[in-house]
């Protein structure tokens, strides 16, 4: 009875410590990756609706511009009876797609990336005859991805400069847990009006040139935990150290009563 008991919790001890093990090899990141070389990949931004432009005008006429740079001026709110903040505020892409610009009316936007937005504002300005040579500048004020799941520091976010891989929204999220599945993340884009959904594998050389690469704004990235995780945080589990603890308190009962 005695080394059977004995032999139960060293069984259960060893199933425990291997159940928590995590393969190191899933771990890694680009596991499958050998050296070579990968083409950059030109992204510009398209323009989707309910998008926040901040559309900058100039021209030779200074006072003529005034009235289209208007929308961009910040409106101050005030939060508290000792302070202020500035809230941010620009030409919004409405459901439709169109934003309302001066004296022009509704122009369309979504759809479009900011290079052809401003060519398409700078050539309706000098037909109707506004501006000589108008001199204009279109950046996404709301551009931003989200990052969930098996990461740091889950967050939102803020993207500047219009362009970011999912790699640096990874970084940015203060990277992958142990826990991570590298070659299961779950991409949620928003694109042509619909919600779409893809599966990336970071240890795949595909990766490096997929149209997931850079991710566009409102993007979402689900990092999804692995099997040892799943394991680690179910009752079983949790119930495991005491059952072992109680199993070792019988042993030593009994091998009392034995030398007894």
């Amino acid at each position: 009875m005695l080394n059977f008991l004995i032999r139960f919790c060293w069984f259960a001890i060893f199933l425990f410590s291997f159940a928590s093990c995590v393969s190191s090899r899933k771990a890694i990141y680009f596991s499958n990756i050998q050296n070579t070389e990968f083409p950059e990949q030109d992204v510009e931004p398209v323009i989707q609706n309910n998008d926040l432009l901040s559309i900058s005008v100039s021209s030779l006429n200074p006072e003529a511009t005034i009235i289209f740079n208007t929308p961009n001026q910040p409106v101050i709110s005030t939060t508290s009876a000792t302070g202020s903040s500035s809230q941010t505020t620009g030409y919004l892409v409405n459901r439709e797609g169109n934003l309302l610009f001066p004296v022009l009316g509704n122009v369309r936007a979504a759809g479009l990336t900011q290079k052809e937005l401003t060519d398409k504002l700078a050539a309706a300005l000098v037909q109707r005859k506004l501006l000589i040579d108008p001199i204009i500048n279109v950046r996404i004020l709301n551009f931003k991805v989200t990052v969930l799941g098996e990461v740091t520091n889950p967050t939102v976010v803020p993207v500047p400069n219009e362009k970011i891989s999912m790699l640096e929204a990874i970084g940015m999220a203060g990277d992958m847990t142990l826990y991570a599945q590298r070659d299961n993340v779950l991409l949620i884009r928003v694109e042509n009006g619909k919600k779409i959904t893809r599966r990336i594998n970071l240890n795949s050389p595909d990766f490096m040139t997929s149209p997931y690469y850079y991710l566009k704004t409102n993007d979402v990235v689900y990092v999804e935990p692995n099997n040892v995780k799943v394991a680690s945080t179910s009752r079983t589990q949790q119930l495991l150290p005491s059952i072992l603890s109680g199993l070792s308190l019988v042993a030593i009962i009994v091998s009392q009563a034995f030398l007894k």
